[in-house]
């Protein structure tokens, strides 16, 4: 197949990117390597829509951060993702950390971060009753927020989809040629694309797609951080995302409400050789909690119900690389995009749209651009008369298959069938929620597992929990 675009990496910014060129009547292929997107850094952070007033002033960091959080409430809004702008703390715990919260607030409104203010003792303990007593300020950003990174990223691909985009999965890029044309070909172990243009989003693999090209100017140091899931029991230990006083290694350890109402804390930072080794450690975690308990002292391992590991694709520019190649002006590469990279998204995706039409010499708009996706419905969060007149439509909602997250069956066929939908179990759990309550899939998994054979028109071995060899069932055994 050939394409005018072929984006490499369907995390949050392949996702992006792709949206804002469906708006013209470009022919865009999003390729992914894993089975579906979202499997990357995306999958596996913070969740944090950053304010801005981390990065330096005149980095494209500090640019692109103000940029997509302003997009971001608007653009969740049309795509029917949960948005919460709660804001966030930055914590102080001496007069020193004073000090460097009035150089974060100065440097963020260089940056243009509106609203920001810090906030004394009293008014702190006022706002977050939970935080340790020994908290002395807080520098406050209204307008930081939290999203689901992976439910923003499927969203994004269906529109994408919808409005043009083909989206291929299980496609690793081990080679690229040019042909007779002057165009990429992009090859994988068993498929071949062509493209005019190639944007590379590959994370944490950025620097080995641009070697395949000779291009060795990037390089991407994969950092772990490590994270710990709490029950939403205590789902409103505090209101705000709360930082400690940042450090050379990152933002350090947060506490902070998901969008789902359980709490999040983490992410360690530790910077390591493999790209994809996502595993946890005890001493990780225990490191994670414990500095988690300084924020605050009432968190107890009890309410922990999973944990779980992601890779920031680090550059030591400390700062995004998003320019075309010097080996090809029409290979652009769009690297080391850590943090703010989930913020700054729907900004990086106009910037680097932008730069494609420059280089076309202009592109024709699609005029049947459509800008969101129908509401999926959520049943768990249905009134008694909503759900009533859902399950007479349709008696599939009236089955509930994950007790923990009350999702229904016609949930789960719904996201097997949406545009570039669910075809693995984790597929539809970022999709649905099913199996990510307390139970952890216990009693769902394999209610699931029926779904999808059924659905897609597979035998029940065939279904994988995400991708390749990740087999559930292997034969029957009577």
């Amino acid at each position: 197949m050939s394409y005018d675009v072929a984006i490499i990496g369907a995390g949050v910014t392949g996702a992006m990117i792709a949206r804002e060129l469906s708006r013209y009547n470009i022919k865009t292929a999003l390729i992914e390597r894993c089975s579906d997107m979202a499997m990357g850094t995306t999958k596996a952070n913070s969740a944090i829509v950053h304010a801005g007033f981390d990065a330096v002033p005149g980095t494209l960091k500090a640019k692109l951060n103000v940029e997509g959080t302003s997009i971001m409430p608007e653009l969740c809004s049309v795509l029917h993702v949960p948005f919460k702008p709660i804001g966030s703390y930055v914590v102080a715990f001496s007069k020193d950390e004073i000090e460097h919260l009035e150089k974060l607030k100065a440097r963020g409104e260089e940056n243009g971060v509106p609203g920001l203010r810090i906030l004394n003792s009293d008014e702190l303990h006022k706002e977050e009753p939970n935080l340790n007593e020994k908290a002395v300020a807080a520098l406050f950003a209204p307008t930081a927020g939290i999203v689901c990174p992976y439910e923003l990223t499927i969203a994004t691909v269906e529109n994408a989809v919808t409005n043009g985009v083909e989206f291929i999965r299980n496609f690793n890029v081990i080679a690229i040629d040019k042909n007779a044309d002057g165009n990429f070909v992009l090859k994988s172990e068993d498929k071949t694309i062509e493209a005019e243009y190639v944007i590379n989003a590959a994370g944490s693999f950025c620097d080995q797609v641009a070697s395949l090209i000779g291009d060795d100017s990037i390089t991407i140091i994969p950092r772990k951080g490590e994270y710990m899931l709490m029950d939403r029991a205590v789902g409103n230990k505090v209101s705000h995302v709360i930082f400690q006083c940042p450090s050379k290694m990152g933002k350090g350890i947060l506490v902070t409400p998901t969008v789902d109402g359980n709490l999040l804390i983490g992410p360690s930072a530790i910077d390591i050789e493999e790209k994809d080794d996502c595993a946890t450690t005890a001493d990780g975690l225990d490191g994670v909690f414990k500095t988690a308990l300084k924020s605050v002292p009432s968190l107890t391992t009890r309410e922990i119900i999973t944990s779980f590991a992601g890779i920031r694709a680090h550059s030591p520019t400390d700062d995004f690389i998003i320019e075309s190649s010097s080996k090809d002006d029409k290979f652009i590469n769009v690297a080391g995009i850590e943090s703010p990279g989930l913020s700054s998204a729907p900004a990086i995706g106009v910037y680097v749209c932008n730069m494609v039409i420059e280089a076309m010499g202009g592109a024709e708009k699609n005029v049947d651009f459509v800008p969101g996706r129908p509401a999926p419905v959520r049943f768990r969060e249905m009134n008694t008369e909503e759900r009533k007149a859902l399950i007479e439509k349709n008696n599939a909602y009236g089955r509930i298959i994950c007790r923990c997250e009350t999702i229904t069956e016609g949930e789960i066929i719904d996201a097997i069938h949406a545009p570039a939908g669910a075809i693995d179990v984790d597929g539809v759990k970022r999709r649905t929620r099913a199996g990510m309550g307390r139970c952890q899939g216990g009693f769902c998994g394999s209610k699931v597992v029926e779904i999808l054979a059924r659905e897609l028109g597979q035998e029940l071995d065939e279904i994988t929990k995400c991708g390749g060899e990740s087999k559930i069932l292997f034969g029957r055994t009577k």
